[in-house]
């Protein structure tokens, strides 16, 4: 009977813990791959906006995906967010056949509303560990368990979760940050710079993504107050901490959060990109994308020990990595001084030519296609 399983359900039901239109990075890449194959559908955390009828919004994103939204009066508890958000999905799905569906977590607090619902495939995608984040659910880790096991296969964001999670389930594989090579690698052209960059003269030390409390303040404060002729560039937004306690130094700019198509155009006016992230719980287990886009682009890359940068990319050199202050400020020095060297951009070349999105994908959609034929999974659905 498994033989005859060539295709996985036509529908996908999507439980993000983060908003489609915050900062475009691993669900909105596979998602949007998915949904050339799959009716694909995003469901997004609660908005508490409204104080009559509740209601789930769905909007068209980037092409043939479809964001849900939940709309909440903000009145209600815990528990009755639960119901409503439970409410909500039977409604959705109350005249679907499961066997039609899979259900893609990247949150397991969604299983509080969904565990209910007996799909074909449950795929737990553990990007991030995100229980040691800050003012993470207390009951984040007992739902991830339960996750855990249900799911038919499990993919983890990096090496590093992978071994720190491959004892809790029997069809596990880790899928770490890939990379968009085309979109990235047009940095290396002569594109001219966005008019906010364009105007910073200097030398441009760079990094965009979420400045949250994975960020490394002071090292960024080190930095600028070492190297006054250098300009930093910080893009994204600031999330979970206070701007305010964020270092103001006159070669320090925050330009705000930009758009996945812009970051290219930014990216070709640095000299040096920055991983400058905290050693602790919460960066633990993070295997950053920005690592392999940022050599994509051609451009020098420092960062701290996080242990996925660390290996491979600072063991096979393609990276420079430091900790303490000073020697985070003499990398950035000695990446300088080489910056014209075209055996270290061939190097790069060679690592990033088997990595893409889209053998990530298919290697995904692989494991899937197997996982269905399991005898477990077949009982199941």
């Amino acid at each position: 009977m498994s033989k005859l399983i060539s295709a996985l359900p036509k529908n996908l039901l999507c439980f993000s813990h983060l908003r489609w239109d915050f900062v475009f990075q691993r669900p909105q890449h596979l998602m949007t791959r998915f949904a050339r194959e799959q009716h694909v559908f995003f469901l997004e955390e609660p908005i508490f906006d409204m104080e009559g009828r509740e209601f789930l919004a769905k909007e068209n994103r980037d092409g043939d995906v479809t964001l849900l939204v939940p709309h909440l009066r903000s009145d209600k508890s815990a528990e009755e967010v639960h119901a409503s958000l439970c409410n909500l999905l039977d409604e959705f799905l109350k005249s679907e056949s499961m066997c039609d569906w899979m259900f893609w977590y990247y949150t397991p607090m969604a299983l509080q509303f969904s565990l209910k619902h007996r799909p074909a495939l449950v795929i737990f995608d553990c990007m991030d560990e995100l229980s040691a984040f800050d003012f993470a659910p207390k009951e984040l880790l007992m739902l991830e368990k339960k996750l855990m096991d249900i799911a038919d296969v499990v993919f983890t964001g990096g090496h590093s979760l992978y071994e720190a999670k491959k004892n809790r389930h029997n069809n596990i594989y880790a899928f770490p940050s890939s990379i968009d090579k085309t979109h990235f690698a047009s940095a290396r052209e002569d594109t001219e710079e966005p008019e906010d960059q364009a105007k910073i003269a200097g030398i441009k030390l760079g990094f965009f993504g979420v400045i949250d409390e994975r960020f490394e303040i002071d090292l960024i404060g080190h930095i600028a107050t070492a190297r006054p002729d250098w300009q930093l560039i910080l893009l994204g937004p600031v999330v979970k901490i206070s701007p305010d306690s964020l270092p103001k130094h006159k070669n320090i700019h925050y330009l705000g959060q930009k758009s996945y198509q812009q970051l290219p155009a930014y990216l070709s006016g640095w000299d040096v990109a920055l991983i400058p992230f905290k050693l602790n719980d919460s960066t633990r287990f993070i295997s950053p994308t920005k690592t392999p886009e940022y050599l994509a682009a051609g451009v020098r890359v420092v960062s701290t020990p996080i242990r996925d940068v660390v290996k491979p990319y600072g063991t096979q050199r393609l990276v420079s990595i430091a900790e303490k202050h000073g020697d985070f400020v003499h990398a950035i020095e000695k990446e300088l001084q080489a910056a014209t060297d075209a055996a270290w951009l061939a190097k790069v070349d060679a690592f990033l030519s088997d990595k893409s999105w889209e053998h990530t994908f298919a290697a995904m959609k692989q494991q899937m296609l197997s996982a269905m034929k399991r005898p477990d999974t077949l009982l199941a659905s």
